[in-house]
């Protein structure tokens, strides 16, 4: 496969996912703030903190208050996050390999695209949020389910498979991690129900809520989330169920033992940790770790199979 067309594959997929995120995470926490007291409401900072893009955000805005974090989120177009920014690109990779995706995977990510962008407006406002963000959640989620059940499971399907997980386990780290550290009061009898409440925010974050109480039949709490997010094998958004989706795909493709290394480093310190045992800095630390897994299997994934960039050596 050209690494040209391997590369606009995995970005594709990780636009998708990305735009998906982006919109879950501001419904969720739209409806967090309604059920918290004032006092424990943690605002709208820890979203743009799970993006990670908060020295582009204070450049270009001044508080982080509801109107401004939610336009970066979903229309700034310089926020390669953004859902709109994110949605562009997508459009635009899906474009250029017309000739590779199914016909209605083109028109999906089209309509979807023309959508986001045409009703921006009303999904900037309180009262036509809702509907814009369900909508888009929805779409990026056709997107995916059309593309797994029509595209030739080939080499080409394992790059797209290698950009939606790993944009998936990035953000499901992400989440967990500013989630926990914003949203925590101090354990005591009268916040317990409060904290509840948060834990579960951190679960709708990633559409986890009803697979929890399935899988974990128990009560939502921290150790049990965090173990469950972390480790299942089962759940779609669980890291480990992410990491092990990634190296299912870098085992069929050529020249693989640089990825597979690096795969199997994060697999290992992902299953060799017990997670709900750590501390909230433990836990920030063991994140932190991760993120930087993550981020050097997509440098080794690059290198391999994508071309280089200009100045660098080919």
């Amino acid at each position: 496969m050209l690494s040209r067309v391997a590369e606009t594959m995995y970005w594709l997929a990780r636009q998708v996912e990305r735009a998906e995120n982006a919109a879950r995470v501001v419904a969720v926490n739209a409806n967090l703030l309604l059920d918290l007291p004032r006092g424990l409401a943690p605002g709208w900072r820890p979203l743009v903190d799970i993006s990670g893009a908060n020295a582009l955000f204070e450049t270009h805005y001044e508080d982080y208050d509801e109107p401004q974090v939610v336009r970066f989120l979903l229309a700034d177009q310089r926020n390669p996050g953004a859902v709109l920014s994110a949605l562009t690109a997508a459009r635009e990779n899906c474009r250029t390999i017309r000739d590779i995706v199914p016909r209605e995977g083109w028109e999906q990510v089209n309509e979807l695209y023309l959508f986001a962008r045409d009703g921006l407006d009303a999904g900037l406002t309180k009262g036509g949020r809702h509907a814009y963000l369900h909508r888009v959640i929805l779409g990026c989620q056709t997107v995916a389910g059309l593309l797994s059940g029509t595209m030739l499971h080939d080499q080409g399907y394992d790059f797209m498979r290698l950009g939606r997980h790993l944009e998936r386990a990035d953000m499901t780290t992400r989440i967990v991690d500013v989630r926990s550290a914003s949203l925590l009061p101090a354990q005591t009898r009268e916040l317990q129900p409060f904290d509840t409440i948060q834990w579960v925010s951190v679960l709708k974050s990633l559409s986890a809520y009803q697979m929890y109480r399935r899988s974990e039949q128990v009560q939502v709490q921290r150790e049990a989330v965090v173990r469950f997010l972390f480790k299942s094998p089962a759940f779609p958004r669980a890291v480990n169920h992410c990491c092990e989706r990634m190296r299912g795909s870098l085992e069929r493709l050529p020249r693989n033992e640089g990825a597979l290394r690096v795969a199997g480093r994060l697999s290992r310190k992902l299953l060799g940790t017990e997670v709900a045992r750590l501390t909230q800095g433990e836990l920030h630390g063991f994140v932190d770790d991760l993120q930087q897994d993550i981020g050097d299997l997509h440098d080794e994934i690059a290198r391999t199979w994508f071309p280089p960039r200009q100045g660098e050596g080919a």
